[in-house]
Protein backbone atom coordinates (compact mmCIF):
# COMPACT_ATOMS: atom_id res chain seq x y z
CA UNK A 1 0.00 0.00 0.00
CA UNK A 2 1.37 3.31 -1.19
CA UNK A 3 -0.05 5.44 1.82
CA UNK A 4 2.37 3.18 4.49
CA UNK A 5 5.85 3.87 1.79
CA UNK A 6 8.28 5.30 4.41
CA UNK A 7 10.81 7.35 1.98
CA UNK A 8 14.32 8.37 3.26
CA UNK A 9 15.04 11.60 3.54
CA UNK A 10 17.56 11.18 0.77
CA UNK A 11 14.32 10.19 -1.45
CA UNK A 12 12.84 12.78 -0.61
CA UNK A 13 15.70 15.31 -1.41
CA UNK A 14 16.23 13.76 -4.58
CA UNK A 15 12.26 14.17 -5.57
CA UNK A 16 11.71 17.62 -4.82
CA UNK A 17 14.95 18.63 -5.98
CA UNK A 18 16.13 20.08 -2.75
CA UNK A 19 19.75 20.35 -0.64
CA UNK A 20 19.66 19.05 2.58
CA UNK A 21 20.45 22.55 4.16
CA UNK A 22 17.72 24.02 1.90
CA UNK A 23 15.44 21.09 3.40
CA UNK A 24 16.28 21.80 6.71
CA UNK A 25 15.95 25.69 6.86
CA UNK A 26 12.50 25.17 5.18
CA UNK A 27 11.53 22.57 7.89
CA UNK A 28 12.61 25.38 10.56
CA UNK A 29 10.52 27.74 8.86
CA UNK A 30 7.92 24.97 9.57
CA UNK A 31 7.20 24.52 5.70
CA UNK A 32 8.72 20.67 4.72
CA UNK A 33 6.67 17.73 5.31
CA UNK A 34 6.52 16.01 7.88
CA UNK A 35 8.95 13.61 9.20
CA UNK A 36 9.49 10.73 11.54
CA UNK A 37 12.62 9.95 13.81
CA UNK A 38 13.30 6.66 13.89
CA UNK A 39 14.97 5.17 17.33
CA UNK A 40 18.45 4.79 15.41
CA UNK A 41 18.52 8.72 14.36
CA UNK A 42 17.31 7.68 10.94
CA UNK A 43 14.69 10.43 9.52
CA UNK A 44 11.78 8.87 7.28
CA UNK A 45 8.90 10.99 5.51
CA UNK A 46 5.46 8.87 4.46
CA UNK A 47 4.37 8.54 1.40
CA UNK A 48 1.44 10.45 2.31
CA UNK A 49 2.65 13.18 3.90
CA UNK A 50 4.89 13.92 0.95
CA UNK A 51 2.06 13.67 -1.37
CA UNK A 52 0.02 15.95 0.93
CA UNK A 53 2.61 18.28 0.96
CA UNK A 54 3.08 18.28 -2.51
CA UNK A 55 -0.94 19.25 -2.84
CA UNK A 56 -0.69 22.13 -0.54
CA UNK A 57 2.16 24.02 -3.25
CA UNK A 58 -0.58 23.37 -6.48
CA UNK A 59 -0.84 26.60 -8.15
CA UNK A 60 -4.74 26.90 -9.45
CA UNK A 61 -4.46 28.07 -13.06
Amino acid sequence: MASTEKLKLSEVLEEIEMSRAAFYRMRARGKAPKLIKLPNGQIRCRRSDLDAWWAKREIAA
